[in-house]
């Protein structure tokens, strides 16, 4: 993996299960299940995920960037400009924290460190 690079993309999703049947019908995306809540796709192209969306799903994308040092992008992100949205939190695999740019884009980082 890079630093900086897009290496993950999530998505939301009402149905998980109504979600996984059709990526896997359709496409041939194989599933990994972590938890009631969230499942990750791979065979895809791209590794990515779906995460369980109460609200009603608007802009369902969060493009996600790897950096091995979470604080350090952090800090060059918020001297950018960049508006924290999500502290650093940890889930299986790894910590993460979201970002919005100067126009408002939300993504996300991640690190396995």
């Amino acid at each position: 993996m890079k630093n900086s690079h897009i290496n993950y993309v999530e998505f939301k999703a009402k149905d998980l299960e109504r979600t996984k049947q059709f990526y896997q019908n359709a496409f041939g995306w194989t599933f990994t299940d972590y938890g009631p809540t969230y499942i990750a796709f791979d065979n895809s192209g791209l590794e990515g995920g779906f995460e369980q969306a109460d609200d009603p799903v608007v802009n369902g994308a969060l493009v996600v960037l790897y950096h091995e040092n979470l604080s350090q992008i952090q800090q060059r992100i918020e001297d950018e400009g960049g508006i924290i949205s999500k502290p650093i939190f940890s889930f299986p695999g790894g910590s993460r924290f979201h970002f919005k740019d100067p126009t408002g884009n939300e993504l996300a980082v991640w690190s396995d460190k």
